[in-house]
């Protein structure tokens, strides 16, 4: 099965789009596990943290050019490459996973991120959309039934 965004469909002159987004199955952020399963290329990524009862919290929801997934997902879930002190900290206190959709497109990217952030984090979202179309609708694969707490 592969991974990644398509477009589904359009409707209109630039008035809505539909995307499906194919999610890589759920994993523990593992450094060998990523560099050798997680592909360099473009994509968008959600990162997790698990609670001390077991439940999935979202911790980071983002999009990679230069370096590609493999890189951006290890940099920010591996304790030894993390720059800052505190996010070090949390990185080495508790367990950490990820998913992976790649895709070619950087204005495909921008747009799902976009709605994710608008739903997940409405007042820290930083990622500006395309601009390409008036709504931006989702669909989501579900390979591990996730379903995560704020």
């Amino acid at each position: 099965m592969e991974y990644g965004i398509t477009t589904l469909k359009k409707t209109g002159v630039n008035q809505d789009i539909y995307y499906y987004v194919n999610w890589s199955p759920l994993s523990k952020a593992d450094r060998w596990e990523i560099n050798a399963k997680v592909p360099s290329v473009a994509g968008i990524f959600e990162i997790y943290w698990m609670d001390d009862t077991k439940h999935l919290r979202l911790y980071n929801v983002g999009l990679t050019h230069y370096g590609g997934l493999r890189s951006e997902i290890r940099r920010l879930t591996d304790p030894e490459l993390c720059t800052e002190s505190q996010a070090r900290i949390f990185l080495e206190d508790k367990e950490i996973w990820y998913r992976y959709a790649p895709a070619n497109s950087t204005a495909d990217m921008a747009d799902v991120v976009w709605f994710f952030m608008n739903t997940y984090f409405p007042e820290k979202t930083i990622i500006e959309h395309s601009g390409r179309y008036e709504n931006i609708f989702i669909k989501e694969s579900e390979p591990d039934k996730l379903i995560w707490v704020q």
